[in-house]
């Protein structure tokens, strides 16, 4: 591979759809036709050079986000291929954040799909660029020009096709190429044989109409081909790809192609349309950061200017050790010198540099503005840190991370287990920060977090194969939050008198409610020197420790405007410490008065069943207090239901829908949003964990 190539000749894309869209066959198809290898692997069969866990292969899902680096037209393409389950979308996440351009793929039998809404909101939150592939085009009831009418009602995109079917299902041959108004026909499975032939008479009309809105839409992008269109009626081929390119970097635009990447159909135009239209590091906004100044400070993608790179995974690797993922957006770094992390001030010294292929590597000696790696020898560097050199510090903005919606317990089965355990369950929070563990101060047991069931049946499995360690765990509990309901204040002092001096503090709080999702508010209202200023950080300490286990059942406390309005010190006995403890008591006796409630996860749900079985379904979904949002028929003779349901009633629903559906029905869920839990049903939870419910 050249190296390195110039930066307008890089091309850092991630694969991204809902699961089972066909992302890791592409990026497979791409790899071959790349001469990346030169053995196609599958799915199905485990042999995919993406997924290489174990876990992966026997799932036939994808897990983790793995990055490889192929070239094609003398342009270097960094791909990451990113899972499409819900469980894992903190790898979409931090992918998200690091890739310059994104090619989105959908089945054209499911079109938009749950997943397939979450990462296009992920990808609008970063301003991600876009192209689309309706992919799976050879499938029984796929429709092309459904997906694309979804993608402009579901997703508010731009949707503007650059490609037509050429036939669909078993009859799916080529595609239209409505830049160059030509045909691509494949003449063999492997996609290697194809002729380029004149549009089929029976097409001229609808491609002509799809043209015309393509040449609409370049237009609207570009003064120069808004000319040549107006007096012309028509835009020259280079002058139609500026004028898309330029659209969609801007993310005005989505171009949509169509393939059949089993069948090994549509990859090469594929890759032709990320070379012309996905941006290149310099065709990007600038990286802002905050110097130590505390001022914004702008990072241009050049390699020599000062060095900075975000790290956006961790991975424990068995023959390497610790190996941590960097973007670089400037500035270059070789093997062996020493870079900044400036979120926790240490010096770090790059070891070995790695460009990946999945879970195989290639040495290199340098790193510069454009390349995502991977590195050896970081050892204090987490998810979301930032790397610089010595003399131009910087903080690049982090990462968000989801907050887990299920927890078990889990206990080693041996004394030999209990250290390993410890250990391993920090390797893999290290890795994965949708994860969390804690010990249960009342029970101490040990408590692992995570998005959902799959998510933490990956975990244990990979506690008890990768890393050795035998452990039992409990039954998925729900990570339930607790809110208040009321407005309320409360005046508490803490006073301590010891042989020396003593503790004093007193602190007059008030607490109110914030809207659903708004997290947590501090506001000091205290005048004229009630409490000297330099306590009210430890006093706004003590309230967030306290809102760590709310007064209903012992959960997280959110949603929670905390007001402190005024108290008073001592001027020897007086210590963060006692300003602390007083803040924690305020909070606590203030929201067990303020009518605290307990809140559960609502899951978006979508099911897909055969008309048939609906009744059964729609019956099933209503006693598991379920709300039918929507209900549309799918190609097939299938239906989809879109629901919400409370996650505590979902647990086990696979095999009820496979008994309910004769193994025909397939369901998705991912996270909505907290409601309050009926307050019977809150009575039993809190029974269940502390006994009768009080004051509530």
């Amino acid at each position: 591979m050249a190296d390195p190539f110039p930066l307008s000749q890089i091309r850092n894309i991630g694969i991204a759809a809902h699961i089972d869209a066909g992302k890791t066959t592409t990026t497979e198809r791409i790899l071959f036709y790349t001469g990346r290898v030169h053995r196609m692997g599958e799915v199905d069969q485990g042999s995919a050079t993406m997924d290489w866990m174990v876990q992966e292969q026997e799932r036939g899902i994808t897990i983790t986000s793995a990055a490889t680096t192929c070239v094609w037209k003398d342009h270097c393409i960094n791909i990451i291929d990113t899972p499409g389950h819900v469980d894992f979308t903190i790898e979409v996440e931090r992918s998200l954040r690091v890739l310059d351009g994104v090619v989105a793929v959908f089945c054209a039998v499911g079109g938009v799909q749950p997943q397939s809404e979450t990462v296009w909101r992920q990808a609008n939150r970063y301003r991600v660029p876009r192209i689309a592939l309706v992919n799976k085009m050879d499938r029984a009831g796929a429709d092309f020009h459904h997906v694309l009418h979804q993608m402009r009602d579901h997703l508010g995109a731009n949707a503007v096709a650059t490609q037509l079917p050429v036939g669909a299902e078993d009859n799916f041959t080529g595609v239209i190429d409505l830049l160059r108004m030509k045909s691509l026909i494949y003449e063999d499975d492997l996609g290697s044989v194809s002729t380029e032939t004149e549009i089929p008479k029976h097409l001229e009309p609808q491609a002509l109409e799809f043209r015309e809105a393509l040449l609409e839409a370049a237009a609207e992008a570009d003064e120069e081909a808004m000319e040549a269109y107006v007096s012309e009626g028509d835009v020259a081929l280079p002058l139609i790809t500026r004028a898309l390119r330029k659209a969609t970097l801007s993310c005005s635009l989505v171009p949509v192609l169509c393939g059949a990447a089993f069948r090994n159909k549509g990859v090469q135009p594929l890759l032709d349309t990320i070379v012309d239209l996905l941006p290149s590091p310099l065709d990007v906004i600038p990286m802002e950061g905050v110097n130590p100044a505390g001022e914004p400070e702008v990072r241009a993608a050049d390699p020599d200017g000062p060095f900075a790179a975000l790290a956006f995974k961790i991975t424990a690797d068995p023959y390497v050790g610790r190996l941590t993922y960097i973007r670089v957006y400037s500035g270059e770094r070789k093997r062996g010198e020493y870079v900044v992390n400036t979120l926790r001030d240490t010096r770090e010294r790059l070891g070995r540099l790695l460009r990946m292929h999945a879970n195989r590597r290639e040495d290199v000696k340098s790193v510069r503005a454009g390349d995502i790696v991977a590195v050896v020898g970081l050892r204090d560097t987490n998810t979301g840190d930032t790397l610089c050199d010595d003399g131009h510090p910087l903080v690049l903005e982090s990462i968000d991370f989801p907050e887990p919606v299920i927890s078990v317990a889990i206990e080693p089965r041996t004394k030999a287990d209990e250290e390993r355990l410890t250990t391993a369950l920090h390797t893999i929070a290290q890795e994965d920060p949708s994860f969390r563990m804690k010990v249960d101060q009342e029970t101490g047991q040990m408590i692992i977090s995570g998005m959902g069931e799959l998510h933490l049946d990956i975990i244990t499995d990979r506690l008890r194969r990768d890393m050795g360690v035998q452990a039992s765990v409990g039954r998925p509990q729900v990570s339930y939050r607790e809110a208040l309901s009321g407005k309320t204040r409360a005046d508490e002092r803490f006073v301590r008198q010891t042989g020396g001096h003593g503790q004093f503090a007193h602190v007059i709080l008030e607490v109110e409610p914030l809207g659903n999702g708004s997290g947590f508010s501090f506001v000091d209202k205290t005048v004229g020197g009630d409490i000297p200023k330099e306590f009210i950080p430890a006093v706004e300490m003590g309230v967030r420790q306290a809102m760590e286990a709310g007064p209903v059942a012992g959960f997280p406390l959110v949603d929670v405007l905390a007001t402190l309005t005024g108290g008073s010190y001592h001027e020897v006995d007086s210590s963060d410490i006692a300003f602390r403890i007083a803040g924690a008591m305020a909070l606590r006796s203030a929201a067990s008065r303020a009518r605290p409630m307990l809140m559960e996860p609502i899951m978006a749900v979508e099911v897909v069943m055969p008309e048939a079985h609906m009744g059964e379904v729609m019956g099933d979904i209503t006693s598991r207090r379920g709300n039918i949002v929507a209900m549309r028929p799918t190609a097939g003779g299938t239906q989809t239901i879109r629901c919400e349901v409370p996650l505590p009633e979902m647990f086990g629903y696979a095999t009820v829908l496979r008994s309910l559906t004769q193994g025909r029905g397939t369901y998705t869920m991912q996270p909505a949003r907290y409601e309050p839990v009926p307050q019977t049903i809150a009575e039993e939870i809190v029974a269940r964990i502390r006994g009768p419910l009080a004051g509530s």
